[in-house]
This record gives C-alpha cells, sequence and structure tokens, in this order.
C-alpha cells in the first residue's frame, strides 16, 4: 500500500500530509480532525478537496501541522491534501485549480521596521 507524501504552507504553517487509500479517517496531530479543527468552518476547509473530487471516504489522511494559528494551519492543511490528490489522480487538477485549491497564498506577515511601532505604525508625533 503505497503513501503519497506531500507538503502543504499558509503563513508560518507548514503540514506534512500523507495521504493512502482507506475509509476516509484523518487524523491530524496524532488527534481526531474533529478534535484538532473544532469549528465547522475549519472543517469545511479540510474537507473541501475531498469534496470537490468526490473522493471523500476513500482515502485515510494523517497528518503532521506546525505553526501559525488554526485558521493558517487548515489552509495549509488544505493545499496539502489538494496536492496530494493531484499526485494521485492528474485528472482532479483542473476542479481543484478552479476553486484556487492549487495555489500557495503568498501572503505573509510585514515585518517590523526600525524607528517605528509596527510594519508600519509610527510612535506619535509631538510638534513642540
Amino acid at each position: 500500500m503505497s503513501v503519497t507524501n506531500t507538503l502543504g504552507r499558509r503563513k508560518t504553517a507548514v503540514a506534512r500530509v500523507y495521504l493512502s487509500k482507506g475509509s476516509g479517517k484523518i487524523t491530524v496531530n496524532d488527534r481526531e480532525v474533529k478534535d484538532y479543527f473544532k469549528t465547522a468552518v475549519l472543517l469545511d476547509k479540510v474537507n473541501q478537496p475531498f469534496n470537490l473530487t468526490q473522493t471523500a471516504g476513500q482515502f485515510d489522511a494523517n497528518i503532521n501541522v506546525d505553526g501559525g494559528g488554526v485558521n493558517g494551519q487548515a489552509e495549509a492543511v488544505r493545499l496539502g491534501i489538494s496536492r496530494a490528490l493531484v499526485e494521485l489522480n492528474p485528472a482532479y487538477k483542473t476542479s481543484l485549480k478552479v476553486e484556487g485549491l492549487m495555489t500557495r497564498d503568498p501572503r505573509m506577515v510585514e515585518r517590523k521596521k526600525p524607528g517605528r511601532k509596527k510594519a508600519r505604525k509610527r510612535f506619535q508625533f509631538s510638534k513642540r
């Protein structure tokens, strides 16, 4: 039984996805997916690639995710699952690409600049 290994990233979150044929069991950091991503919105993001390709319940996913917040982690997992599905069957690429799931979101937090309070915010200006 072969295991497909892919990587998904979003902001500072990194998800390593190991996809194999199975019964649809998804574990994230050795926990059930419903225990790790508690809200329905995050669960929908994670399951979106399976729903678009009509492969829900056909693959087991073992996922290690690190860094970032829960939303960034969910989107990193989504990208990793999408890449794994395309690796298994290239025909899925068109339906996933239309929904924007094959593109890595390049937006990152802008760095803090010296002499400033944050990246762009300045300290309060005093004229006198």
